[in-house]
């Protein structure tokens, strides 16, 4: 039975490069490495649960570890390999941020959705330590441009959440760096 992908992940696929590199961190069972295959990409999926892994690796390559507590298991000559896409959902591991953003290749997709401060109030998770903070992806995607942001309340089932779909400069147009300030009236 086919699972399904993420609406977040399906609404902005379009931006991605056809036929691209993607990297699923935390992969799971692989519902979003089945979307990506479905649509001709070469899908990487990454996870510490070697059951889920199973079912996963019929979509593309599937990597076990742990990399909340052992290396980062993507790296090349020392060089971390870089992805078209990278997806991550469902999943917050702070000290892993800056890796994950640094996966994504020139001209990249990120695609990040995941549970944001509030949900204690409604479920699991309630720990703040895998709960995003208000405007935390924001901040993490300084430096490449954000297409789309939402932090706030999804029903069904109830949940608190902050997503990012974002594009990394390419090497030839590096993104300028804007600040963001209310506008001012001129009268």
């Amino acid at each position: 039975m086919p699972m399904q992908a993420s609406e977040w992940v399906q609404r902005w696929t379009h931006l991605a490069h056809p036929g691209g590199s993607v990297l699923d961190v935390a992969c799971g069972q692989g519902r979003h490495m089945q979307w990506f295959a479905e649509r001709g990409f070469q899908v990487t999926g990454v996870d510490r649960n070697p059951e889920a892994l199973l079912n996963a690796s019929q979509y593309g390559k599937s990597i076990q570890a742990d990399i909340e507590h052992g290396p980062w298991p993507l790296l090349q000559n020392k060089q971390l390999l870089q992805f078209d896409v990278v997806v991550v959902t469902n999943y917050l591991w702070r000290a892993l941020l800056p890796t994950v953003v640094s996966s994504v290749a020139p001209g990249g997709l990120l695609l990040y959705e995941t549970f944001a401060c509030g949900n204690e109030t409604v479920g699991r998770p309630a720990n703040p330590d895998f709960l995003l903070r208000p405007g935390e992806l924001l901040q993490l995607c300084q430096g490449i441009q954000v297409v789309a942001y939402e932090n706030g309340f999804l029903p069904n089932p109830a949940r608190f959440v902050q997503r990012i779909a974002a594009c990394a400069p390419t090497l030839e147009l590096p993104v300028p760096k804007v600040s963001l300030r209310p506008l001012l009236s001129s009268r």
